[in-house]
């Protein structure tokens, strides 16, 4: 009996440290990699691209 617990013990060991410390799923979706700062941010660029040529546009021509 006491063998018998022995290796049932041992067993469930084995499959918990195979479940914590196993291959992972595949099933995980890799995560979108997001711009670290802003010059790596596409949008940004755009954007202040966009302010720029705003800017200069209406310091060369005032309105007032």
């Amino acid at each position: 009996m006491l063998y018998l617990l022995a290796v049932v013990g041992a067993l469930a060991i084995a499959v918990l440290m195979w479940r914590a410390f196993g291959p992972q799923p595949a099933d995980v979706a890799p995560r979108r990699r997001i711009p670290i700062a802003p010059d790596d941010d596409p949008e940004f660029l755009r954007r202040l691209d966009e302010h720029r040529k705003r800017k200069s546009r209406d310091e060369d021509d005032p309105q007032a």
